[in-house]
C-alpha cells in the first residue's frame, strides 16, 4: 500500500492498549484518544508549506520559518471530533469543517446528514480525521465532498485502520495519504475492525 503510514512509537502503543481494553472507562479512553490525536497531528503536519521570515531574538536578527499553508481539519461527526484538538493546538488559524455521517448498520454504507462546505472559507489543504477507517465508505464520501468543493490536497488520519478500508479508499483516490496509529487485522462479518476497540464515539462520549 503506497502513501500509507503507521506510527511506530512506544507511547502510541501504550495508549492503543488502553483504548482497546474493554475495562477502560470513559475518562481513561478519552484521555488516551486525546493523546493519540496529538501524535497524529505531529505526524500529519510535518510537511506543511512554510515561508521564511526574519525575526529579532533577544540577541540578533535571524532567519526562520512559519507555516503559510491554510489548513482545514475535517472531523467526520461525531467520533472525529475527538481528534480535532491535537490539530487545532498545533496549526495556526486552522479552519474546522464538519461533515456528519453515520453508518447504516444494514448496508454498512455511509449516510450523510450534515455538510455546509460551501459556506466555509477557502483553504489550501484538508486533513480528514476519524478514529476508525473500517470499510472506507465514510472516508471516500468525505474526500468526494471536499474535492467537489475544489480542495485537492487532502490527507486522512485515523487511530485504527482496516486493510480493506485503506485499499478501498486508495482504489478510489490513490493520491490520498493515510496515517494510522495502527493497521489492524481486518473486518469481521459485520464490518467491525478486529481486534479494534469497539465503538469509538460511544466510548469517547460516554454513551455506551
Amino acid at each position: 500500500m503506497n502513501r500509507v503510514f503507521e506510527l511506530n512509537h512506544v507511547i502510541v502503543k501504550h495508549y492503543l492498549t488502553i483504548l482497546r481494553d474493554h475495562n477502560s472507562g470513559t475518562a481513561l479512553f478519552r484521555n488516551a484518544l486525546d493523546k493519540l490525536g496529538v501524535f497524529l497531528a505531529m505526524e500529519m503536519t510535518a510537511g506543511l508549506a512554510v515561508q521564511p521570515v526574519t525575526i529579532q531574538t533577544p540577541l540578533v536578527k535571524t532567519e526562520s520559518l512559519m507555516i503559510k499553508e491554510k489548513v482545514a481539519v475535517v472531523p467526520i461527526l461525531r467520533a472525529g471530533l475527538a481528534l480535532v484538538r491535537g490539530f487545532s493546538d498545533f496549526i495556526p488559524d486552522v479552519s474546522i469543517f464538519h461533515l456528519g455521517m453515520y453508518r447504516d448498520e444494514a448496508t454498512s454504507l455511509p449516510v450523510s446528514y450534515y455538510n455546509k462546505l460551501e459556506e466555509w472559507p477557502e483553504v489550501d489543504s484538508a486533513i480528514v480525521v476519524d478514529p476508525m477507517l473500517a470499510t472506507g465508505g465514510s472516508a471516500i464520501a468525505a474526500v468526494s465532498a471536499l474535492k467537489s468543493r475544489g480542495i485537492d490536497k487532502i490527507s486522512f488520519g485515523c487511530v485504527i485502520a482496516a486493510p480493506e478500508g485503506i485499499e478501498k479508499l486508495q482504489q478510489k483516490y490513490p493520491e490520498i495519504s493515510v496515517t494510522a496509529c495502527s493497521i489492524d487485522d481486518g473486518l469481521n462479518e459485520i464490518n467491525y475492525i478486529v481486534p479494534g476497540l469497539g465503538d469509538a464515539g460511544d466510548r469517547y462520549f460516554g454513551t455506551v
